[in-house]
């Protein structure tokens, strides 16, 4: 891979690109914090002793029925957090009286996995009505799916109350897009008091995801191609993904272990074969220094991975909205707010 190089007509380019970096570090004192106030470890230990068991068995089949689940949920808890914090709004159907999140425009045919944290509350609701939250169930959820995979442990903190609110117009505005450049997606994550160093840990989750036509289009015919891939690479996306047509269809953004939960995912950005322009950009773009440093880093280290996946998957988790503590509740059905 032939280095990239600058000329003097990108210096204001990035000059400009420094001071929005330095502009986010400002800013990012006012962000939704990741951390645990409300949440402890034996929040259920009285009230739902079986919580942790009747999750993993639940996911145990789900992951079993279709190993494409675990990828489904753990996105699932993802774009929940990233919207109001970790608080279960990204379950709520749409009612007269409320619009959700499913159908903006960066969830509409991105999410899944709705039906199996439906199973597990249904199991809940049986062994202990009105005390877990939705919003725990999905952080559990996440957890089991990526260990049930192949991943890392890690514990869960719990306590968290569930929205009686969403937010659409947020999911659009917080959540990173397939396309979106490597500073105003490191500025999002901030934004979550979420670091770089976790933003690279937590892209490492698509080692086991899939993306769909649609968000990758760009990258193979050259609409939005900002970093490099290579020729083989190239036609065998676009064997997949023709030009015009099969939005739907998908390509795993890990090919080398696409339903196994490891550190391939980064070895893929090395050969210049990130799926998405959004991953790719964190070993290739001129601004990912310490990204490409930290790509390097997991891709050769999986236990290093491991740990800072789980140390940044509770940091995730953690991110709370302190509004669904004062004026939330446990939700009957994650679907819909309790009447």
């Amino acid at each position: 891979m032939a280095p990239l190089s600058t000329t003097h007509h990108d210096q204001p380019k990035l000059s400009i690109l420094l001071q929005l970096v330095l502009l986010v570090f400002l800013v990012s004192s006012y962000c939704l914090c990741a951390s645990d106030p409300y949440l402890t470890l034996d929040y259920y230990k009285s009230a739902c002793p079986t919580v942790l068991e009747i999750v993993r068995k639940e996911m145990e089949c789900a992951v079993l029925s279709d190993p494409r689940n675990a990828a489904f949920i753990v996105r699932l808890h993802f774009h929940d957090c990233f919207v109001q914090g970790c608080d279960g709004s990204v379950l709520l159907d749409d009612t007269i009286d409320l619009q959700g999140e499913k159908k903006a425009s960066i969830n509409k045919n991105a999410l899944d996995g709705f039906r199996i944290i439906d199973r597990i509350k249904n199991k809940l609701e049986s062994d202990c009505p009105g005390i877990v939250s939705c919003a725990d169930i999905l952080t559990i959820a996440a957890r089991d799916a990526v260990i049930l995979v192949g991943g890392p442990y890690w514990d869960v903190p719990l306590g968290r109350k569930d929205s009686t609110t969403a937010g659409k117009e947020l999911a659009s505005t917080n959540l990173p897009t397939a396309e979106e450049g490597l500073v105003s997606i490191i500025s999002k994550f901030l934004y979550q008091g979420l670091s770089v160093t976790d933003m690279v840990a937590l892209s490492g989750a698509h080692t086991i995801g899939m993306a769909r036509c649609e968000n990758v289009r760009g990258r193979i015919y050259g609409t939005s191609v900002r970093t490099p891939i290579s020729d083989t690479y190239l036609s065998n996306l676009r064997s997949i993904c023709p030009a015009v047509g099969g939005d739907n269809n998908v390509t795993a953004m890990d090919y080398l272990t696409p339903t196994f939960f490891d550190n391939s995912f980064y070895q893929t950005l090395l050969n210049g074969e990130g799926v998405l322009n959004s991953d790719q950009e964190m070993y290739s773009s001129l601004f990912g220094i310490q990204t490409k440093e930290l790509v390097q880093k997991y891709a050769h280290d999986a236990i290093a991975f491991f740990e800072q996946f789980s140390d940044s998957m509770v940091k995730l988790g953690n991110i709370t909205n302190s509004d669904s503590f004062v004026n939330g509740e446990v939700r009957r059905n994650c679907r819909f707010v309790n009447t």
